[in-house]
């Protein structure tokens, strides 16, 4: 769920017009295209076995309209709560040893680690029903599709990789065993086109123990297409271990219409929490909450400034008939403009109810692209 094009009036005036649109909007919002199981892949057992496939089916995504009318939020300047909660990812820049893409059904108990793989027209890594398995310490990158592709496959960790150059950094489809663990890695230019696009991506994905946090990311205009830095569709925690979207450094976006930062509940889903994460520049909005139950977005700094696609830092508004309940939206540090460059802070969705939390969050803050360092991402 990807807003476009909220207006909102400094002054919070609403427009019969404007509702009008917002309705419209919504009515044509969200879709998704239907996930296929991915062809059949060589087994194998052996780590870091490499086997030549073709890329798998079921790439998929959603596109969402952009409430309309938005009103204004309360504004106020406050000096930005601190960011030592960061991502620490450390660059590794060699050592690599250099292979062709690895495909990988039914494999466990295995280590994924020190490779340099360009994936051409493939994945760099695809795992198909694998579980206890680690990717870490690799360079992946120079692919027309994925950077790494899990499918229905459980207790994974993706960690201190490098990912660049890729239409999505990491892909999760059809996992509903939990622990898909994606922390500190860092990405640089993801290409996609929509419906790609994304660092990271959940597409039904649930369970307990999931987990995308601490990783470093950076767009940089002209170089990259991408859509959501990180897209949770469809997907879902538990009461006791939600989906943890935490510490991430995101910066760059643009110029799609629908992209941005932080996207929880795209067409539903529950119990998913983005906290302490550190946004500039990320693109069309901030973080949202696009439908589910149970999301939470906490004590998160996010800042943009005027570009031709911007539109909005925050906002919570269900889409493609997904209502948002129990959310909560509370300690976040904004000062978003769009592209008209009016400050176009947050915004409760027509309709919504006012999420817990709200009234401590600052609109307005006293923050500027100041709050992520000059390099974010090291290689």
């Amino acid at each position: 769920m990807k807003p476009q094009n909220v207006k909102k009036s400094l002054k919070g005036s609403w427009t019969s017009y404007a509702f009008f649109i917002a309705l419209i909007l919504l009515i044509a919002s969200c879709k998704k295209d239907a996930m296929v199981t991915p062809a059949s892949v060589a087994e194998t057992t052996a780590t870091g076995a490499t086997t030549s496939s073709s890329t798998p089916s079921g790439s998929t995504s959603s596109t969402a309209t952009t409430p309309t009318g938005a009103t204004t939020p309360a504004t106020g300047t406050t000096t930005p709560a601190a960011t030592t909660t960061t991502a620490t990812t450390t660059a590794v820049t060699s050592g690599y040893t250099s292979s062709s893409p690895i495909n990988l059904n039914g494999s466990h108990d295995i280590t994924i680690s020190g490779k340099s793989i360009n994936g051409g027209s493939v994945p760099a890594i695809t795992l198909t029903n694998c579980y206890n398995v680690h990717i870490t310490k690799n360079m992946l990158g120079n692919s027309t599709d994925v950077g790494v592709y899990l499918y229905n496959c459980y207790n994974v960790t993706v960690d201190y990789n490098n990912i660049t150059n890729v239409s999505t950094g990491v892909y999760v489809v059809n996992t509903t065993g939990g622990g898909i663990v994606v922390n500190y890695n860092q990405f640089k230019n993801m290409v996609g086109p929509m419906p790609r696009g994304q660092f990271v991506q959940f597409n039904t994905v649930s369970g307990s123990g999931n987990s995308i946090s601490y990783n470093k990311g950076e767009n940089i205009f002209g170089q990259s297409n991408p859509e959501d830095a990180i897209n949770l569709y469809k997907s879902n925690g538990t009461s006791s271990s939600p989906i943890q979207v935490v510490g991430n450094w995101i910066r760059g976006g643009g110029p799609s219409a629908t992209g941005g930062g932080i996207m929880l509940g795209d067409t539903g889903g529950s119990y998913e929490i983005a906290s302490n994460n550190i946004m500039v520049d990320p693109g069309q909005y901030g973080i949202a909450i696009a439908g589910g139950d149970h999301m939470s977005i906490t004590n998160n700094s996010i800042y943009g400034k005027a570009q031709s696609f911007t539109n909005i830092g925050l906002y919570i508004w269900g889409q493609s008939g997904s209502l948002c309940t129990n959310a909560t939206i509370s300690g976040n540090q904004v000062k978003f403009m769009n592209k008209s460059n009016s400050e176009n802070d947050a915004w409760v969705g027509t309709g919504e109810s006012t999420p817990s939390g709200w009234s401590s969050n600052t609109f307005g803050a006293n923050i500027s692209a100041s709050i992520l360092p000059s390099v974010v991402v090291s290689f």
